[in-house]
């Protein structure tokens, strides 16, 4: 359980913020797996979910998310507000997940 309120929000309903204390972001480089590649070749055939790339994706996420809160720990936040995801392809087979919001304290 995470000790730190994570939002996609501007403001947190019911709690003031008090201090500012700046974006914080976390990120994760990963590339596909030759086994997950050739069930994926599979699946393009006869339909239905990736879900090799789908657990890639989630631990992603989590990896990237884990990272975030990890900065805005350090920063003394209690929440990270307006927070959002970005992907991009960093070469054949390789992609980056990164994460980015606002670090706040809010009471």
């Amino acid at each position: 359980m995470r000790d730190i309120e994570i939002t996609n929000l501007e403001t947190l309903p019911g709690k003031t913020i008090t201090q500012h204390l700046g974006m914080v972001q976390g990120n994760t480089v990963r590339a596909k797996h030759v086994g997950r590649d050739i069930m994926a070749g599979f699946k393009n055939i006869v339909g239905g979910e990736l879900r090799g790339y789908t657990e890639l994706l989630t631990e992603s996420r989590d990896q990237s998310i884990d990272r975030m809160v990890d900065e805005a720990r350090g920063l003394g936040a209690n929440a990270i507000l307006n927070v959002r995801f970005s992907t991009s392809s960093i070469s054949a087979g390789a992609s980056e997940l990164y994460v980015y919001g606002t670090a706040v304290v809010v009471r």
